[in-house]
């Protein structure tokens, strides 16, 4: 049986290790992949930044095609079936990470504006892998989701999910959509002038879905008559020449990143593995349990008497996932050029330091409310 050849983005971490059982392991940049480079290829695996479709590879002998990221919009499905490549997609692979995001990014600016969370109702726009687990998250914070997800509503009648007009009296809108262009629920520019002229005055806004899904002009133009407390962006349009001016402007900004924690990188990198084994017929020879290193964070001892909870929760969030760290790269891109701006994008989703997930941080609180402690279990810290 002749060799496998196997093209994978450098961005897949353990790509090399895992499906070189299956062949010979080629890595390289996601959005320098060309036809030219397929045309030996059998097993084509990329992240989110590569665009296949038919123009990639037709006249190429790639048969599998997997994405590590949990959406698949940069995959022309339709092109890949009609010549005969099958495709798996990492569905849910790095939620977890995303919903944690989520909630740093309250608890810091929370903390900045002396807010408390618990109470707060958060409309959730797209209640799929990603913003159902947000949901947990909010929910441990004590807040108030109000669901919008159209297709599930469909599907299954139920009236936990609401149009999204009344999510339009929340304090806090978030954003995990995928992106669609067409059918009866599409995404692209779902929200625009028309929602942030009537969203509650003083809201905050986050989108971690995908960039194409705001109409950001309208977004400008909100934040230029103070409609918004504060804007969370970590998906944009145009990436990654992203528009400068809103990277100023946005609370937090950050480079396509919340759901690049090591766990959920390593469960994309699995998730595509295990298809790409069953594809072949074969039995997997890569563990991914034993890929991943032990925790890099030590154990954090946090002094919570005489505190204000938010203070604390915002404490043991960012130690765990420094989010500042993240806005401050990007922010520092504001003043370049666009070309220049999309290849410090590039740069700092290629090398992100390594981030480890809630469940890796083990926290010692002293003097502590059992309401505290238990909101951290909640969180999935590690109680010790």
């Amino acid at each position: 049986m002749a060799t496998l050849t196997i093209l994978a983005d450098e961005n897949i971490p353990f790509a090399r290790e895992a499906f070189g059982t299956l062949g010979d392991v080629r890595l390289s940049h996601g959005r320098q992949i060309t036809r030219d480079d397929l045309r030996d290829v059998d097993l084509l695996v990329v992240r989110s930044i590569t665009r296949v479709d038919e123009a990639l590879l037709a006249g190429t002998r790639v048969r599998f095609v997997g994405t590590a990221t949990s959406g698949s919009d940069h995959v022309v499905v339709d092109d890949l079936a009609r010549l005969g490549v099958a495709f798996y997609a990492a569905l849910g692979c790095n939620a977890n990470a995303v919903a944690e995001y989520m909630a740093v990014a309250w608890l810091t600016l929370a903390q900045r504006r002396g807010w408390a969370l618990a109470g707060r109702h958060v409309g959730v726009i797209g209640v799929g892998h990603v913003g159902a687990l947000v949901v947990e998250k909010a929910r441990a914070l004590g807040m108030v989701p109000v669901l919008n997800d159209p297709p599930k509503l469909r599907d299954t009648g139920s009236d936990v999910y609401r149009p999204i007009d009344e999510l339009l009296d929340c304090d806090i809108i978030t954003c995990h959509t995928p992106l669609t262009y067409d059918g009866p629920f599409p995404t692209y520019r779902l929200i625009g002038e028309r929602f942030f002229s009537r969203l509650k005055h003083g809201a905050w806004f986050c989108n971690a879905g995908r960039g194409e899904a705001v109409d950001e002009e309208a977004l400008g133009r909100a934040l230029e008559r103070d409609r918004l407390d504060a804007t969370i962006l970590d998906v944009w349009d145009h990436e990654p020449a992203i528009d400068g001016r809103l990277v100023a402007r946005v609370d937090i900004g950050t480079p396509h990143i919340a759901g690049y924690s090591l766990e959920g990188k390593v469960n994309g990198t699995a998730m595509v593995y295990d298809a790409a084994c069953r594809f072949l017929g074969v039995e997997p020879g890569w563990d991914a349990s034993a890929a991943a290193p032990p925790p890099l964070l030590p154990p954090l001892t946090i002094a919570g008497e005489g505190r204000i909870e938010v203070d604390v929760l915002a404490e043991v969030a960012t130690a765990a996932y420094p989010i500042a760290r993240d806005d401050e790269r990007l922010r520092r891109t504001a003043q370049m050029t666009p070309a220049e701006r999309g290849l410090v994008f590039d740069d700092l989703r290629r090398a992100y330091p390594t981030r480890r997930e809630f469940r890796q941080t083990s926290v010692a609180v002293t003097g502590g409310s059992s309401g505290l402690i238990n909101t951290l279990r909640a969180l999935q810290f590690r109680m010790s």
